[in-house]
């Protein structure tokens, strides 16, 4: 059980970070250091930016959990 959630962690670890950098930058930071300030914002965000914010926190949440869980199955 406890390899499981290990495993589990690795795939949603490597999959948050990748979400993470899926995001356009905002400005401001790093992401003008490397050519992210040099778009021109449209105004607002897109659908797909905002389906990206969702499932970005979905998956931080179920994240969060794993490493409940596993700290869980750890202590007993």
């Amino acid at each position: 059980m406890e390899t499981a959630f290990q495993i589990a962690l690795i795939v949603f670890s490597a999959l948050l970070g990748l979400l993470v950098l899926m995001h356009k930058g905002k400005g401001g930071g790093l992401s003008d250091m490397f050519g992210g300030g040099m778009q021109s914002s449209v105004g607002g965000s897109s659908v797909a930016e905002r389906n990206l914010d969702r499932i970005t926190v979905v998956v931080g949440v179920i994240w969060f959990a794993i490493i409940v869980v596993l700290g869980l199955l750890m202590k007993s």
